[in-house]
């Protein structure tokens, strides 16, 4: 009898142990699902963002295919993307993007990745002259359509859909054919913000718009308006655009050679200017901080657009300020992004790859060279490194590995490279 109350305590004190590693398991499990927010995915270096169309034609009307963008999710995760920005739900490429992942997940319980989901805004009669000049105190019918298929999109993909941009650079007065007055996008943040208060939308879920520096403050005063503070008090956080390689030519003087760099080295050249672009956006950045501080508004400050191109045929190429070229291209990634995880700054380089519908009558123009992977599958200058450690060996786009233009070849790469040069006609 005492040997089989032995046996009858051991296997009790087997069972209560089983119990607690099962508890302690479920425990473990439900701490690595634990669901990720905007919050969480902002500002950190482990989740590096991109601006993403994935268009690989010269009109959209031509959609990637889910396993077309499958294709490219695979590439950008790889390349250690794990947020993605997108600008509008006008066509099917925002559903089947989200669809896309989800399969991945389904496929890979490992795979992450999530979405800034945009939303187009424009004016009354923008870009369709027929019917009348764009009246940018008035909004297009299409902007409730717009929101409420983002609305439902979120609803139906929460897991991925982190974050809302209400209009992309649709209040900066130099987007003359669409711009819109601030308060009708007030009119949308809010809306969205009453949705996370109502519990239609998660409380988590973060809204912003995605607009040019000086929309939010950070540049000429008559952007310093009433409805903007009421916007930076609405949104989540900011997120703003910094280009240094459009202002090469339409605020040059940080791009001029200076006096004592004029005995330099070509290569010494080009190294120092892109180092006075890197400080250029962070001037622009330190300005809308400013003025933010200057209202009272403390919020988190992200870069939602900024990038290089690498061909250009009109006012950066060779005729021009000559900012244009991979070998640039890739100091300005590499300093942005040293600069922005250092300072957990999320930036939303733009972009992944090169898409020609941008100027699909101008084969060469800059708009359809900012992606860091051509059309070709070919990785640029900038991510020439992740080609070499092997991150890509098994994917491919198109049907094609990603190789490296130039074939890899540096010297050949900046025989292509120029000086800054400031000194020529402008229009």
């Amino acid at each position: 009898m005492r040997k089989k109350s032995i046996i009858i305590v051991v296997l009790f004190s087997m069972l209560i142990m089983s119990c607690k590693e099962n508890k302690k398991n479920k425990m473990s499990a439900n701490q690595t699902t634990k669901e990720v927010t905007a919050k969480d995915v902002l500002g950190n270096p482990e989740y590096l963002a991109i601006s993403y169309g994935g268009y690989r034609e010269k009109q959209r009307e031509v959609q990637p295919t889910i396993q077309e963008l499958k294709a490219d999710m695979k590439i950008l995760n790889a390349m250690g993307i794990k947020v993605l920005r997108t600008y509008n739900v006008h066509f099917a490429q925002a559903e089947n993007l989200l669809k896309a992942i989800t399969e991945l997940k389904s496929e890979d319980a490992d795979f992450e990745m999530y979405v800034m989901l945009g939303i187009w805004i424009d004016c009354e009669n923008a870009f369709n002259f027929s019917n009348g000049e764009p009246n940018h105190n008035a909004e297009s019918e299409r902007n409730a359509v717009e929101v409420n298929t983002a609305v439902d999109l979120t609803k139906r993909f929460p897991d991925i859909v982190k974050i809302l941009a209400v209009g992309n650079e649709a209040m900066v007065k130099w987007a003359t054919s669409y711009y819109v007055e601030p308060w009708i996008i007030l009119k949308w943040v809010n809306h969205l913000q009453d949705l996370k208060t109502s519990g239609e939308l998660s409380k988590d879920l973060w809204i912003t718009s995605s607009d040019d520096f000086s929309s939010w403050g950070g540049g000429d005063p008559i952007y310093h308006t009433e409805d903007l503070e009421k916007i930076a008090k609405a949104v989540d956080y900011i997120s703003m655009h910094t280009y240094p390689y459009h202002q090469s030519h339409y605020n040059s003087d940080f791009w001029k050679v200076p006096e004592n760099e004029e005995n330099l080295s070509k290569k010494e050249k080009v190294d120092a200017a892109m180092l006075r672009a890197l400080d250029f956006a962070q001037r622009q950045y330190d300005s809308v901080s400013n003025y933010m501080k200057s209202i009272g508004v403390n919020k988190p400050i992200h870069i939602g657009e900024t990038g290089w191109a690498s061909i250009s045929n009109g006012h950066y190429g060779k005729n021009g300020s000559r900012a244009t070229d991979e070998y640039k291209q890739g100091l300005y990634h590499k300093h942005m992004r040293e600069w922005t995880n250092k300072a957990n700054i999320s930036c939303f380089y733009f972009e992944a790859f090169d898409e020609q519908w941008k100027d699909a009558q101008n084969p060469l123009g800059s708009e359809n060279h900012f992606g860091l992977i051509n059309l070709k599958s070919e990785a640029k200058y900038p991510i020439w490194n992740l080609v070499d450690e092997g991150v890509f060996d098994g994917l491919n786009r198109d049907g094609k590995p990603i190789t490296k233009t130039y074939n890899g070849n540096l010297e050949a790469l900046m025989k292509d490279v120029l000086v800054p040069n400031t000194n020529y006609p402008k229009d």
